[in-house]
């Protein structure tokens, strides 16, 4: 029996930690419930899941439904796109079976590639690979998660492109269906014997595709994508990591009698995160900061519930202070009194 290769491409950078990483999850976990019912995916259909932020990796290796585990999805610092794209097609080139005169070979791949931000390398040797090597001979659809996808740079490798215009539950509820649909309906089409690529029509007010042909070209940032601020910190009790996810908002400010829109950024959360963030880290050493005065609210600890999540250490490491009179710095050691101070001062920031 021929194969339909699926592969999920996924951005797992910290813009994605909290709800948009859980409902990814639970989605792809409601695709292959899905999918087991379904006797002609059955047949047809394996798939392979590849995660990428700074690095890459196969999360899931390629394989037939039944044998899938949903599994749990990681969090890194960075959006590789160039590494994703790379390990992407060593998968392809390692897994594919090819037609020869004693067999047939697998049917042509679908790749579901979703991310909500802009990459934070330099892409274009691997999208440069990808066109030549892999554009016609795959089929990929690119997801713009939310507001924040260069849809410019997703245009270089496929013509479509769908936007998820609303990131809520029920938007995403009706993503994953639509997906789940364009699978069945690929599985469908090579029974058939047929292109085995049919999209599912969008029916949808959240889903809509991209027209490129408005899109403007971005400049090629190679440093840290915009659209949120992400603050690691190190718990003092646990010695575990977390994050802090500030979300981009525009706050408006009187300015010589003028009301101005200037950029901030909203608390959307503090969350735990295990050893895999630090192996799916950029580690190029590259360091970027962010005034506080840009930010807006300050969490608890996500790991032992202290009060202040937000202290910072003359290391520079940020750690969770509670009721203490003296804190230790997680990272260095340095102890010391804590107080808060007037101004904004920069403090690190992830790459996001």
């Amino acid at each position: 029996m021929r194969r339909l290769p699926i592969y999920f491409l996924i951005d797992v950078s910290e813009s994605m930690v909290g709800d948009p990483i859980s409902e990814v999850q639970d989605g792809i976990a409601n695709i292959i419930q899905e999918l087991k019912t379904d006797p002609r995916a059955l047949e047809t259909v394996w798939i392979s899941i590849v995660v990428f932020a700074g690095e890459a990796k196969t999360l899931v290796p390629l394989q037939d439904i039944i044998s899938f585990y949903p599994p749990k999805f990681p969090i890194g610092s960075g959006t590789s796109l160039g590494k994703g794209l790379g390990h992407l097609m060593f998968e392809l080139r390692k897994n594919l079976v090819q037609t020869t005169a004693q067999q047939k070979g697998d049917w042509k791949p679908i790749v579901f590639l979703f991310t909500d931000g802009v990459p934070t390398d330099d892409s274009s040797v691997a999208i440069r690979e990808w066109q030549n090597n892999w554009k016609s001979t795959a089929n990929l659809v690119a997801v713009s998660l939310g507001d924040g996808a260069d849809t410019h740079v997703l245009n270089q490798l496929t013509e479509n492109i769908i936007h998820l215009k609303n990131t809520d539950h029920t938007a995403y509820k009706e993503f994953f269906k639509w997906v789940t649909d364009s699978i069945k309906t690929s599985s469908e089409s090579v029974e058939n014997n047929k292109s085995g690529f049919e999209l599912a029509n969008l029916r949808s007010d959240n889903l809509e595709e991209v027209d490129v042909s408005k899109d403007l070209p971005t400049e090629n940032r190679n440093k840290v994508d915009d659209n949120f601020v992400v603050i690691s910190g190190k718990c003092q009790n646990t010695k575990k990591d977390y994050l802090m996810k500030y979300k981009k908002v525009i706050r408006q400010s009187m300015f010589g009698g003028v009301e101005l829109g200037t950029k901030a950024y909203r608390l959307n959360g503090a969350y735990q995160v295990d050893h895999t963030y630090k192996e799916l880290s950029d580690n190029s050493g590259l360091t970027f900061t962010v005034n506080t005065e840009e930010l807006i609210g300050a969490p608890t600890c996500p790991c032992c519930g202290n009060q202040i999540a937000f202290a910072v250490c003359q290391c520079g490491q940020v750690h969770c202070i509670g009721d203490e009179e003296i804190s230790t710095c997680p990272a260095c050691g340095n102890q010391g009194r804590y107080g808060a101070g007037t101004g904004g001062f920069d403090v690190n920031r992830t790459q996001g």
